[in-house]
């Protein structure tokens, strides 16, 4: 826990308006992090601040100066359901690559992704093996990643799940699902992943609109 305002300013002999700036900067670049009614507090230095930049798990983690890997659950050929033929703007039916991964930073489970790709998009993907780089099959096929609608919720792990981030059941996790677009406005990628609550946040800035 940070010292209270007054403290700061006696203990650096600054302003109190010093102290405030000071404080907002470490919070906006996720240093610290405050607690209605409790406090302000020093941030887990291994937490993965994910921003508004649309960006890989991989390139998340080696932002941290972590080494990302990962294991592959499942790799299949899928008919798209009615969820994926949806968001991904194909015919109910049509052949999906679904892949299920558990994500890791140095070793350590991070979250469980699950991802569905046009198998138009990535013909001999499934053969291949399991891929280094999805974005990089989407670039190869011209469909290279470009924009994204994703949307966060609060959820709890059930007890396979935690067995695979090697937390307790019902442990905090963030809900993500996101669908992905290229230049084109194509939909080239549907994922729905799970984020261990602990390790992991979602930081942006919003701004409020001035009404004249």
């Amino acid at each position: 826990m940070l010292p209270s305002e007054r403290e700061l300013m006696q203990r650096y002999d600054v302003s109190r308006v010093t102290v405030r700036r000071a404080v907002e900067r470490l919070s906006q670049e996720g240093r610290i992090y405050r607690v209605q009614g409790s406090g302000t507090f020093v941030a887990d230095r291994d937490t993965i601040s994910k921003s508004l930049r649309l960006t890989s798990f991989s390139e998340d983690i080696r932002a941290r100066r972590m080494t990302p890997a990962g294991r592959m659950i499942l790799m299949e050929r899928v008919p798209a359901d009615v969820v994926n033929a949806r968001d991904l703007f194909v015919e109910p039916g049509a052949p999906l690559v679904h892949l299920e991964r558990l994500r890791t930073a140095d070793g350590e489970p991070m979250c469980l992704e699950n991802v569905w790709l046009p198998e138009s998009l990535v013909p001999g993907l499934l053969d291949h093996g399991e891929p280094t780089s999805l974005y990089h099959w989407l670039e190869r096929a011209g469909a290279a990643p470009e924009s994204a609608e994703q949307t966060v919720r609060a959820t709890v792990v059930d007890a396979a799940q935690a067995a695979l981030l090697k937390v307790p059941p019902q442990f905090p996790a963030l809900h993500v699902e996101r669908v992905t677009r290229d230049a084109r406005g194509r939909a080239v990628e549907r994922a729905v992943s799970l984020y261990r609550a602990d390790r992991y946040d979602f930081r942006f800035t919003i701004t409020r609109e001035r009404h004249t």
